[in-house]
């Protein structure tokens, strides 16, 4: 069954509490929040002690996502905070493998995502020390954007090695998903969805999630 993972970046900073309640209310799986440096990607965004914050008030698994340089500088402040997956970059890793398997030691999932042009081959060596991969549909840094199609042959090819390899990894989409497009992904393999705006921007987000598990049970 496809999980929602919506993006606290696409939440109103001033409600930020009563927007995570209201998503959590509505039926979502996980919360992802992007950690973003404005070296890694050019925006700045939250920082240990946000994700911190939030896991005092949700229940929910927190999905978190470093988008920043070094990333294994922080893995124990992240711990620390409360988080339950952590995905860094495979390109901004000196050692991926060495990461994905501290983040592990640290208690946590361990995820690996790619930037749009980063090919899904350097994942082989990494299959075994992941608990997630995460396909980014857009360039890493903003939301909003709109997702590049390409990125759902790129979401397949994962998908294969995957299953090729015996992986129970969660496969994950980021980046200009919306009702319109996500089933779009979840044919492609994607489980995991992170949607923004198209769930925090609505009124009613539950039926939007509704609407797509019963899409996903006529596949």
């Amino acid at each position: 069954m496809i999980k929602f993972s919506p993006s606290v970046l696409a939440s109103d900073y001033m409600r930020m509490g009563e927007d995570i309640a209201r998503i959590e209310r509505a039926g979502a799986d996980w919360l992802h929040l992007d950690i973003m440096d404005g070296l890694f990607v050019p925006n700045i965004s939250f920082g240990p002690s946000l994700v911190k914050a939030v896991d005092a008030q949700s229940a929910l698994p927190l999905d978190v996502h470093l988008m920043i340089v070094n990333p294994e500088r922080y893995i124990d402040a992240f711990a620390a905070a409360g988080a339950d997956y952590l995905t860094v970059h495979y390109e901004a890793c000196q050692d991926p493998a060495k990461t994905l398997q501290r983040i592990r030691s640290a208690g946590m999932k361990a995820g690996v995502s790619l930037k749009p042009g980063t090919g899904p081959e350097v994942l082989a060596p990494l299959l075994t020390l992941c608990d997630l991969v995460l396909v980014m549909t857009v360039e890493p840094g903003f939301g909003g954007q709109k997702l590049i199609p390409q990125m759902l042959d790129k979401t397949a090819r994962v998908r294969e090695m995957l299953d090729a390899a015996h992986s129970p990894a969660l496969l994950e989409v980021d980046g200009g998903i919306t009702e319109g497009n996500a089933m779009d992904a979840v044919r492609m393999g994607a489980r995991v969805l992170v949607m923004g705006t198209a769930l925090f921007g609505s009124d009613r987000p539950g039926e939007i999630m509704q609407r797509l598990r019963k899409g996903e049970s006529g596949l």
